[in-house]
């Protein structure tokens, strides 16, 4: 009976925390909802390896923002992997997260996976793109892996979400994205965040995900910006080392675990 090795990815995104706790994003307490996920996730049962935060950790451009953050996570006792996103602050990002168990676009390999990040973020605007010199560094860590399967995490989504707003602060040239990926050969699985919404779907063998936002969520399919009252919510990712994967995408019951996790009383 072959035993398979296992890694449990934690998966978050977006969580825009502000220098104050009780800084609100579109009507959510953003620490609040943040700490309502993490309690989630402790009386869940289920137990993750690492966990990875797919951007915009902060709002506000404060560095008490990335404090917040870090002492929110810190206490999971597992290391966590960051990759900025249009609302991050880059230097304040890396100075936060410089120390045991916080890691910035830093790649892992365990259990026959790379887990690569890539930087799609453009200063001052909200849409992605990624540079010749991040594709190439992104191909080159790939082939010299011994991993045979990868998953690669960004910030901005590589699809079309089929909203009219969302789809122009997208990725730019997203399917270049998907066929430089399908050409490395060994991109299981693609994960990204931004949208505040959920989105599972295979393209060109190789699975998409976005998981929605620890606060709040957009309302899928809009013409123009609008958000929904979908709560909070992480991903369970499981990599087998014989290139499965499963994914459980968590919605949070936002009454009980915003009264336990003290939210605003």
């Amino acid at each position: 009976l072959q035993v398979l090795s296992l890694l449990r990815v934690l998966h978050l995104t977006d969580p825009h925390l502000f220098a104050d706790p009780q800084g609100a994003l579109r009507g959510a307490v953003t620490y609040d909802s943040l700490q309502a996920v993490l309690a989630h996730y402790r009386d869940s049962g289920w137990q993750a390896d690492i966990a990875v935060v797919t951007g915009d950790l902060v709002q506000d451009d404060s560095a008490g923002a990335y404090t917040h953050f870090r002492e929110s996570l810190a206490p999971l006792g597992m290391p966590v992997y960051c990759l900025p996103g249009n609302h991050d602050v880059p230097a304040l990002m890396r100075d936060a997260l410089s120390e045991e168990p916080f890691h910035y676009c830093r790649p892992v390999e365990r259990a026959g996976w790379l887990i690569a990040y890539v930087d799609s973020c453009v200063p001052g605007i909200a849409g992605g793109a990624i540079s010749n010199r991040e594709y190439e560094r992104l191909e080159q860590l790939i082939a010299a892996s011994e991993a045979e399967h990868v998953m690669v995490c960004l910030h901005h989504p590589p699809v079309a979400m089929n909203s009219k707003w969302l789809d122009t602060v997208g990725l730019k040239d997203g399917e270049e994205f998907v066929r430089r990926l399908g050409i490395a050969g060994k991109v299981r699985l693609a994960v990204f965040g931004h949208v505040h919404q959920e989105y599972d779907a295979d393209h060109n063998g190789m699975r998409i995900i976005a998981t929605p936002s620890t606060c709040r969520q957009f309302a899928k399919g809009s013409e123009d910006f609008a958000v929904d009252d979908n709560p909070p919510a992480y991903r369970r990712i499981t990599l087998k080392d014989n290139g499965d994967f499963d994914t459980e995408l968590v919605w949070i019951d936002t009454e009980r675990y915003m009264d336990q996790s003290g939210a605003s009383e």
